[in-house]
C-alpha cells in the first residue's frame, strides 16, 4: 500500500539518491583532507625512480690535521633504457667517450628495465663527465658520487683499512668507525609512467650529508720515518715481516705505528686475507725479554726489599726455583756483584731472584 502512491514513490527515490550523493561528497571529503598524504605519497611512489647518491665519507685526519684518508667527487652514469629514443647512437657516442666497445655500452642501454648503472661509466671524472652531459640525451643521468682516496697508501693501509664499492667500511677504522664516518645518503628522483616515459614532472634533488671527520692521535711524519725504518730493516735482514710502534708513555697516545708486509687499501683484492687482515703491532704477540727485567726490579726497590748499591747475588749460571731451573745467558753465569751491577749486566738470575723474594715479602 506504501508504495502504491506514486508521490510516495518519488520522495523514497529522491531520499535514496541525496543519500547516495551525500555518501560519495563524504568519501571525497575523506579522501582530499584525511587519506590525502597517504594516497598521494602511494601515487608518487608508483610514479617516481629513484637513484641513491652515496654521501662522501668523512675525513681521517693526523694529530695535526693532515689527511690520511679522504672522499674525491666523481660521477655515475644511470641509463633508463625506455627513455632512450636511439639506442644505436646513444650507446656509440657514450662508448666513444669512455674509451670502451660500442657492446659494453649498448647492453644496459637496450635492457628491458627501469634503470642501470653502466659499469664502465662509474667513478668518472669530471672532465668526461661533462663531454657526456653536453650530448643532452634523455633517458642518460648523470649522478655525483665518491670515491675514497688514501693519500700515504700503504704507510697506513692495516690502521685506516679501506672501503667496499658502495662507500662501506670492511677493514680498520673504515670499519670501526664506519657508523660516524658513511655520512647520509641523498637521492636523485624523476617521474616515469608504467612504460618508462617520463612525466613533465620535475625531478628532485636530496644533497647528501657528508659523514663526520675522525681525527687520530697519529703523527704523518712519524709514521713515514717508522715507514722507512721498517722498510730498510725488511731489505737488510730479508725479513718475512716487521712492525713498529711508538707510544707515548705518559698519555699512552699512539704517534705511529708500521705493519709489513703491507698492501693498498684502493687495490686490497689483489691481496691474500692474511696480509690485508693482519695489522701485525696488534695481530701478533710479542715477548719484552730483557726489557722487562727493569719492570721486575723496579717492583723490588719500590717493596725496599733490595738494595742497589749494597746487596749483592752470586750468579752461579743457574738457580732452582720452585722447582724450575732457571738458566743466565753467559755461561757458568757472572759470579758475585751488586743487584745495580746485576742490571748493568741483564742477569737473568739475579732479577728473577730479587723478584721472587719481592713476591714472597709480599705475600
Amino acid at each position: 500500500m506504501f508504495f502504491n502512491d506514486i508521490h510516495t514513490r518519488i520522495r523514497f527515490v529522491v531520499l535514496v539518491v541525496i543519500i547516495a550523493i551525500c555518501l560519495i561528497i563524504g568519501k571525497v571529503f575523506y579522501i582530499q583532507v584525511f587519506s590525502y598524504n597517504k594516497l598521494a605519497k602511494i601515487t608518487e611512489d608508483l610514479w617516481s625512480r629513484k637513484m641513491t647518491i652515496n654521501a662522501p665519507r668523512g675525513d681521517i685526519v693526523d694529530r695535526n690535521g693532515n689527511i690520511l684518508a679522504t672522499s674525491i667527487v666523481t660521477t655515475t652514469i644511470y641509463v633508463v633504457p625506455n627513455q632512450i629514443k636511439d639506442k644505436e647512437k646513444v650507446s656509440s657516442d657514450i662508448a666513444n667517450i669512455l674509451g670502451c666497445s660500442y657492446d659494453d655500452v649498448y647492453k644496459y642501454v637496450s635492457k628491458k628495465s627501469s634503470m642501470e648503472i653502466i659499469r664502465k661509466g662509474m667513478d668518472l671524472p669530471s672532465e668526461v663527465a661533462d663531454k657526456i652531459d653536453k650530448l643532452g640525451y634523455d633517458g642518460v643521468y648523470l649522478v655525483v658520487d665518491s670515491k675514497r682516496y688514501y693519500p700515504y697508501g700503504e704507510e697506513l693501509a692495516h690502521i685506516i683499512g679501506f672501503v667496499g664499492s658502495d662507500n662501506q667500511g670492511l677493514s680498520g677504522l673504515e670499519l670501526t668507525y664506519d657508523e660516524y664516518l658513511k655520512g647520509i645518503n641523498g637521492e636523485l628522483k624523476y617521474y616515469s609512467d608504467g612504460k618508462g616515459n617520463k612525466l613533465e614532472i620535475p625531478d628532485s634533488y636530496v644533497a647528501p650529508t657528508k659523514g663526520m671527520t675522525l681525527k687520530l692521535t697519529l703523527d704523518i711524519e712519524l709514521v713515514k720515518a717508522v715507514s722507512n725504518e721498517l722498510n730498510n730493516a725488511m731489505d737488510k735482514y730479508n725479513a718475512n715481516a716487521a712492525l713498529g710502534i711508538v707510544m707515548r708513555p705518559k698519555t699512552g697516545e699512539i704517534l705511529a705505528m708500521g705493519s709489513l708486509p703491507s698492501f693498498k687499501p684502493d687495490e686490497y683484492q689483489n691481496y691474500s686475507s692474511e696480509i690485508i687482515n693482519r695489522n701485525l703491532p696488534i695481530f701478533m704477540t710479542f715477548e719484552p725479554g730483557s726489557t722487562f727485567k727493569i719492570i721486575t726490579l723496579a717492583s723490588t726497590i719500590e717493596e725496599g726489599t733490595v738494595d742497589l748499591f749494597k746487596d749483592t747475588f752470586t750468579d752461579t749460571g743457574a738457580i732452582t726455583i720452585d722447582g724450575a731451573t732457571l738458566h743466565c745467558w753467559k755461561h757458568g753465569g757472572h759470579g758475585t756483584q751488586t743487584y745495580l751491577e746485576v742490571v748493568e749486566n741483564s742477569c737473568n738470575l739475579g732479577v728473577n731472584t730479587g723478584t721472587h723474594t719481592n713476591l714472597k715479602n709480599m705475600l
